[in-house]
């Protein structure tokens, strides 16, 4: 103390709340991913309260402790960040944007309750994911839920052209039910093997719409700027979108918009397991509601 003069006891003071604010003032904070050790997750944001700037730390939040250890935080460089992605980045850590994970998580919720409400209805909900990393999450995901799906790649006019996509669907189911009857055998060697190679080319681009027999009440997307066609198109046919806005995409085309990387297996992973059971909750709501109402029916008679 006396070795720094008469102001030692203030410059002790601001040395030692340097020393504990020394994460977050290296963006590594809270949402942005800062771990102290013994595994204890403080939540750090600044908000503006009647003008002034104060710190908030909650306590620990162990579905942000599960996003951060999926990588849902990690974004783009900051030189291929959206402007429009500019509210839902909490900090920049090197040259990575870091995704501000609280907002995450409140918009996130209100997709999953939408998603909810959709199948409580009976409706449909197309997951589409094709890239690579996506692709066994997504057709894993829809077939366990009866639901639509695009994992290999997006067929232009799947929804703006439903009836033409439709009959090609239709061909599919017809080509493996003549297969299965053995009506291939009176061809040609030469024109079996064609018969093969068409059910192949037609099983890569519509195996995953079988069970679409109508237009889905909503869409699922993995990647906004690789499914940029499928967005264009939902928005064409006024088809709500629930979609993974990494920091390079535009979250205004989006109706419910989840900040989030896109390309890590363990996100896309993560958000999907959750999808898949907002849908099979809203699934039985919906059989319990409709159970309710025929046994209310048949008491009044």
């Amino acid at each position: 103390m006396l070795a720094f003069g008469k102001y030692g006891g203030w410059m002790l003071f601001f040395i030692t709340r340097l020393i504990i604010s020394y994460p977050a003032l290296k963006g590594n904070g809270g949402p942005c991913g800062w771990r102290p050790r013994y595994g204890t997750i403080f939540i750090m944001s600044t908000t503006v309260i009647e003008g002034e700037n104060k710190s908030i730390i909650a306590a620990e939040d162990h579905e942000l402790q599960a996003m951060i250890d999926a990588g849902v935080h990690l974004g783009h460089s900051k030189n291929k960040r959206h402007p429009a992605m500019e509210p839902y980045i909490w900090t920049v850590r090197g040259s990575t944007s870091i995704i501000d994970l609280t907002k995450t998580k409140e918009l996130f919720q209100q997709a999953l309750e939408f998603l909810k409400s959709v199948a409580a209805k009976g409706e449909l909900v197309l997951l589409i994911g094709t890239r690579p990393a996506a692709r066994d999450i997504i057709s894993e995901t829809a077939r366990s839920l009866g639901m639509p799906y695009a994992s290999e790649r997006w067929v232009g006019g799947t929804l703006t052209n439903f009836k033409v996509i439709s009959k090609r669907v239709e061909m599919l189911i017809d080509l493996e039910k003549k297969r299965v009857e053995g009506e291939f055998e009176k061809y040609t060697k030469k024109e079996r093997l064609g018969f093969e190679k068409e059910i192949e080319r037609l099983k890569r681009d519509f195996d995953g719409l079988r069970v679409m027999n109508r237009l889905p009440a909503a869409v699922f997307i993995t990647n906004v700027p690789h499914e940029l066609t499928a967005v264009r198109e939902a928005l064409r046919m006024k088809i709500p979108i629930v979609a993974l806005t990494d920091t390079n995409a535009n979250p205004d085309l989006i109706s419910f918009p989840v900040p989030s990387n896109d390309d890590a297996k363990s996100v896309i992973r993560y958000w999907l397991e959750r999808v898949q059971q907002a849908i099979q909750d809203g699934r039985n709501e919906g059989l319990k509601r409709q159970n309710e109402n025929s046994d209310s029916n048949h008491d009044l008679h």
